[in-house]
């Protein structure tokens, strides 16, 4: 009993055996493989044909909706009613089997965007009071203390508080080594811990975790919000119009019935229909599989038309976090090893990001230990004041040490000057009162900007940098990625103002950015493309299309998958109108019945599912 009504429930596989069963009805009936009192190709017209006229009955009758069923249903009745069992048997059969491969199409195209919904945790190991327990995931708070254990999955985002080990993040970021992690490190939910148990407090828990917000960009993802799909709804209405007036003419002008139910077989608009949501889905499918998730299925027909686009510069073309790239010692007692090891110490216990980024540096080039310093002091604004094995050491700005009456030589000033015109930070260092030299950091390129700003010039896609950073520092940037348009000292209103001026000359632009900064942009943006791995909430929730992995090198894929998306409705849509109207002449002149007529009509169904499908595979050369 639990059984049948797990089956009547289950839709797809009722209308599997209901084909099955139709198609041996329809063998038995063509072959007369038995004799019975009723053509048994009555059994494919009610388990096939009378979900479809019962549809295009509530269709009309709630919604006045006239599509492509209504005219199926049509074309059915009309067959029986002329005689034609094993005709309304086949078109309802065939039409069923459309529906079933369209919906296979969809649900494979999303197979690789679903499986995030599968892999959200149930339960988490929590402590509380030094007591461990497990609950359920969604119970987690806030600041609680969850322990992961080797091969579980973590349950919500947290920043790890003691023990190390490896994460394996490929269900975020594509990557396909695991990443090392520590006190202090960030973990997402959905991520699989692969070796040591560590501990972590929850930031982010429930529907603000990671892979739940993911999952609201996966479930947004609808092919029915395609304009173009609107269009082709409304061809299908005028079809349906037209279709009848042509049967009833050729009825009218021949006298034969036959010819013009034949009409309304072949005229049905199914596969101008599936045009356009098979190959949207199959878009977002492949978008998918390169880490890129796409909000609406009309973004990739919006994309399709950009041929400008607008990159803020942190955390997008770069890294989005400083890193040292240059040590400077004026002193000749202190090499610039020592120098590096003397503020490594000094900001040790700093949380600054800089000071953060100078410790980080020291531990990824060297394996000696640093020394704690025996006093610290954080001085906002300024820098840091430590202790390190008796010397005192100043590490700041130019106010830190000109407050401290530390005189910073020319020769320093000049040589630091050239760094700050890049857009660097700069460190400067004094041990016991004398200026010893400075530490630079700067926000790396990411490695693939150059190249990827190379490919979209290739496909005449113009880049374009809106950044807040000074003229200097931002022209520095774009030469070295290769842009040649340039808008400096951008406030976020600034950004929103350049995209609307684009657009108000019909230049369609696409935004690409990370931060809340970015958001006003995004959202104005003909298309807004966010950095969804290090973007802020507001940044991913204001653009259509998110980057998991931050990948940018799979800007210039999603641009030509656009392009193809479109090209692909095209031919879609061609060559259904192309066949339609073939099988009409056909049908008007008698050649084709309505068992043949079926066929044809149905073969274009078929053609173009297919030449969606293909879309999953495509990539760009």
């Amino acid at each position: 009993m639990d059984k049948m009504k797990e089956f009547l429930e289950d839709e797809d596989k009722r209308t599997v055996i209901f084909l099955i069963l139709s198609a041996f009805s329809l063998l038995i009936s063509f072959l007369h493989i038995w004799n019975f009192k009723i053509d048994i190709a009555w059994l494919a017209i009610i388990l096939c044909g009378a979900p479809i006229v019962k549809g295009a009955i509530v269709g009309l009758v709630t919604e006045f909706d006239i599509k492509a069923d209504v005219l199926v249903a049509v074309a059915l009745v009309a067959s029986v009613l002329i005689g034609e069992t094993f005709a309304a048997g086949e078109v309802a059969f065939i039409m069923t089997l459309g529906a079933l491969l369209e919906e296979r199409t969809v649900a494979k195209a999303r197979e690789g965007i679903e499986k995030l919904v599968t892999l959200t945790p149930r339960t988490a190991r929590i402590v509380r009071d030094g007591i461990e327990s497990i609950i359920p995931a969604e119970e987690v708070k806030i600041s609680d203390i969850l322990r992961v254990l080797p091969g579980e999955t973590i349950a919500v985002d947290g920043i790890i508080t003691s023990g190390q080990t490896s994460i394996n993040q490929s269900v975020m970021t594509g990557e396909s080594m695991p990443v090392d992690k520590g006190v202090g490190d960030e973990v997402f939910s959905g991520t699989v811990n692969q070796f040591g148990a560590f501990d972590m407090k929850a930031t982010k828990v429930d529907e603000d975790s990671s892979l739940k917000r993911m999952i609201k960009l996966v479930e947004s993802a609808d092919a029915s919000k395609a304009k173009i799909v609107g269009m082709a709804d409304k061809w299908a209405t005028w079809i349906v119009v037209i279709a009848l007036v042509s049967a009833a003419g050729t009825w009218f002008v021949t006298g034969e019935i036959i010819r013009a139910v034949t009409i309304l077989v072949v005229f049905c608009p199914c596969s101008l229909v599936l045009a356009t949501p098979t190959a949207i889905m199959a878009g977002i499918g492949n978008a998918t599989k390169h880490g890129i998730l796409v909000h609406e299925g009309d973004t990739l027909e919006r994309l399709a038309k950009v041929r400008r686009i607008a990159f803020d510069k942190t955390g997008t073309l770069t890294y989005g976090k400083p890193d040292v790239v240059a040590i400077e010692s004026f002193d000749t007692s202190i090499s610039s090893e020592k120098l590096l090891a003397i503020t490594a110490s000094a900001e040790l216990r700093s949380e600054h990001p800089l000071g953060k980024s100078i410790v980080s540096h020291f531990k990824t080039i060297s394996s000696h230990t640093l020394e704690d310093p025996q006093e610290f002091e954080l001085i906002a604004g300024r820098g840091v004041k430590s202790i390190v094995s008796g010397n005192t050491i100043l590490a700041g700005n130019t106010e830190l040490l000109t407050e401290n009456s530390i005189e910073i030589s020319k020769e320093i000033l000049d040589k630091s000057s050239t760094f700050i015109k890049e857009g660097c930070t700069v460190i400067y260092i004094a041990v016991n009162s004398q200026t010893s030299g400075f530490i630079v950091l700067s926000d790396t390129l990411r490695e693939d900007s150059k190249s990827m700003i190379k490919k979209l010039n290739s496909i005449n896609v113009e880049s374009i940098l809106l950044t807040g950073d000074n003229p200097q520092a931002a022209s520095h940037i774009a030469k070295n990625v290769g842009i040649t348009n340039v808008h400096a000292e951008c406030l976020p209103e600034d950004k929103m103002s350049a995209i609307e001026a684009y657009q108000n000359n019909n230049e369609m632009i696409c935004m690409i950015g990370d931060g809340i900064n970015d958001a006003p942009a995004l959202k104005k943006a003909y298309v807004g493309i966010a950095m969804g791995g290090i973007g802020s909430d507001i940044a991913v929730d204001a653009a259509d299309i998110a980057l998991v992995s931050d990948d940018i090198k799979s800007i210039p894929h999603l641009l030509s998958l656009a392009q193809k998306t479109m090209n692909t409705i095209k031919w879609n849509l061609s060559l259904s109108m192309l066949l339609n109207f073939v099988a009409i002449i056909l049908a008007m002149t008698g050649i084709l019945n309505p068992i043949l007529g079926a066929l044809v009509h149905n073969l274009g169904s078929v053609a173009v599912i297919i030449n969606s499908a293909l879309l999953l595979n495509f990539k760009d050369k």
